[in-house]
């Protein structure tokens, strides 16, 4: 049965300052991002999410309920088509620019810009507004926010290096939001001073000679058959498993990001 669109849409501005005509309520959704098709199942709007990308692994039932339409970068536009949305849901660094052009032709469609918690805090309680769950965004958005309020500062951070690939090696640096999250787990990124996520010599990491390397469980799967590969780059340093997601996603997940933080100090 077709699901009548509203002809008063609610003109909001997204995070990337665009102005986007958003419908009430948003029958039929689109997520572009895995954190935030999380955040939407979180806020009781998981009826409503038609379809959601190949890594939007959380909750489990995502890829079940809604249609998958393609990777983050690279949509399958006939498939977006016949899913009729009314509203989709992106994100600057995750998606790609001529992809989220062409689909704003045809659609509504609200872009996120993360690079800090504050970032975060506001994309989970404008996503609430635009969804009518602002209630139930902003008692979130408040959980999130006191948790990491309680995280106290540590005296001395631990220097840091935090891999997010391999072949070549890259890592997370400055102006990203891992990098503020590195901060408020009590580590001093040693890549601090790069931009976004360099590649990174052997070379350079031993110059940098950090305590400890943090290897990401993703995007590129780090595991234990990784230690020893780094612990020879760099023999006196820590080296660590970490779970990325809790270290870069930006939406619901971000509850339990603080309390995991503690348990990486306290070990």
């Amino acid at each position: 049965m077709d699901i009548p669109f509203p002809s008063l849409p609610l003109s909001v501005t997204d995070q990337m300052g665009r102005r986007v005509a958003v419908p009430l309520p948003a029958q039929r959704i689109v997520s572009l991002v895995p954190s935030q098709t999380e955040l939407l199942f979180d806020l009781g709007l998981g009826a409503r999410v038609v379809g959601v990308t190949k890594f939007c692994i959380h909750p489990a039932e995502a890829r079940q309920s809604a249609t998958i339409i393609g990777g983050t970068k690279n949509f399958d536009f006939d498939k977006i088509d016949a899913l009729r949305p009314n509203l989709i849901i992106g994100n600057k660094e995750e998606n790609y620019q001529a992809g989220i052009e062409q689909l704003a032709e045809r659609y509504p469609i609200w872009m996120s810009d993360i690079n800090t918690l504050a970032d975060s805090l506001s994309m989970i309680r404008r996503v609430g507004l635009i969804t009518q769950r602002k209630e139930a965004a902003d008692a979130l958005a408040a959980e999130i926010e006191a948790s990491f309020v309680a995280l106290p500062p540590v005296a001395e951070p631990v220097s840091a290096a935090y891999f997010i690939w391999r072949k070549p090696y890259m890592v997370a640096a400055g102006s990203t939001f891992i990098d503020e999250m590195l901060a408020r787990a009590g580590f001093r990124n040693v890549f601090g001073k790069l931009d976004r996520y360099p590649e990174i010599t052997p070379e350079q990491l031993q110059a940098a000679a950090p305590q400890q390397i943090l290897l990401s469980s993703e995007p590129y799967p780090f595991g234990e058959k990784h230690v020893a590969e780094f612990q020879k780059i760099c023999p006196t340093a820590s080296i660590r498993i970490v779970d990325g997601e809790l270290f870069n996603w930006y939406g619901s997940r971000l509850r339990h990001s603080a309390a995991y933080f503690r348990e990486l100090r306290e070990r």
